[in-house]
């Protein structure tokens, strides 16, 4: 694929579109340094498939996080454009986007995942979700909006006073709203690469809440990789990882989030189709412990690309 011209997508107009430059241009210059032929290229959603073909490109690495690129949107387009591009199809970006649709279908494949209300604001009131709230749950209780990334809009919830706040918060972000019930346990993440799980990652932010400060603030959050836990609940955690990457029809890497509740007992939180891919990203630490460098895993990712993805 050394002779194909590679346009790495990423940017838009998406919340995590910062993020997902920084993504972008890491990759770029992974593969150039092993010899692709690899620039970026900025989202621009109306007009994505002749900007890709205006600097001729051959093949899309799809860098892109949240609005457009994680919800399949983009990759409907290069598929009726006939443009291979990197990673999974529409339907697992559009169900993994979505936290209500994805937990639904965890639950209908068995995979465990903690107990959950989603409500809709554009039918119910803010009252209305609250009291619910009250009836089916007790605090501390976590709110997340259905389709943003990266902790954005999410809140744990340990006081009654902001209760409130926090549903007209998430509510912002997104009409539907997925109410969790909170685990107290630890938090992991699983890679998954071409369908084999990566080591486990442990992760310990400094302040408690693995929120978007704690994620992105140099220094903020330790990473223990491979996760100091025994064998038993890393092939556990590791398998649920491979499930979730068959059941949803998955393709080059992603990411499942897990948390333990007190009793030890995994469950997964949602699953990312466009991980983070800085050098220092979750999935590239993992790949790391295997000996995998950072511009061999953007090889390995790149060997994913094609159509026919549905």
């Amino acid at each position: 694929m050394k002779d194909k011209k590679i346009v790495v997508l990423m940017g838009g107009p998406s919340k995590e579109a910062e993020v997902s430059r920084r993504t972008g241009a890491a990759i770029a210059e992974a593969l150039q340094s092993i010899g692709y032929k690899a620039e970026t290229l900025e989202l621009r959603p109306a007009h994505v498939v002749e900007d890709i073909r205006a600097v001729g490109g051959d093949v899309v690495f799809i860098a892109l996080h949240g609005k457009f690129g994680e919800d399949g949107a983009v990759q409907g387009a290069l598929e009726m454009a006939g443009i291979p591009y990197t990673g999974s199809g529409v339907m697992a970006h559009a169900v993994g986007m979505n936290k209500k649709i994805s937990k639904d279908v965890f639950r209908g494949a068995g995979i465990p995942t903690a107990s959950s209300v989603s409500y809709n604001g554009a039918v119910q009131s803010e009252e209305e979700i609250i009291e619910d709230i009250h009836h089916r749950f007790s605090l501390p209780v976590v709110l997340k909006p259905a389709t943003q990334g990266s902790s954005i809009g999410v809140v744990i919830v340990k006081d009654e006073s902001t209760l409130g706040t926090a549903v007209k918060e998430a509510l912002s972000y997104d009409p539907i709203l997925v109410v969790e019930t909170y685990l107290d346990g630890r938090e992991f993440t699983v890679s998954v690469l071409d369908g084999k799980a990566l080591p486990v990652i442990e992760i310990r932010p400094h302040s408690g809440e693995y929120d978007y400060a704690s994620k992105y603030t140099s220094g903020a959050t330790d990473y223990l990789v491979p996760a100091p836990i025994d064998e038993e609940l890393t092939a556990t955690m590791q398998r649920i990882g491979e499930t979730v990457f068959k059941e949803l029809q998955c393709s080059g890497t992603i990411r499942v989030d897990v948390m333990t509740d007190s009793h030890g007992d995994a469950y997964v939180l949602e699953y990312n189709t466009i991980p983070g891919m800085t050098a220092t990203s979750l999935v590239p630490k993992a790949a790391g412990a295997l000996g995998i460098d950072f511009p061999t895993l953007c090889e390995k990712i790149l060997q994913s690309a094609g159509l026919g993805k549905f």
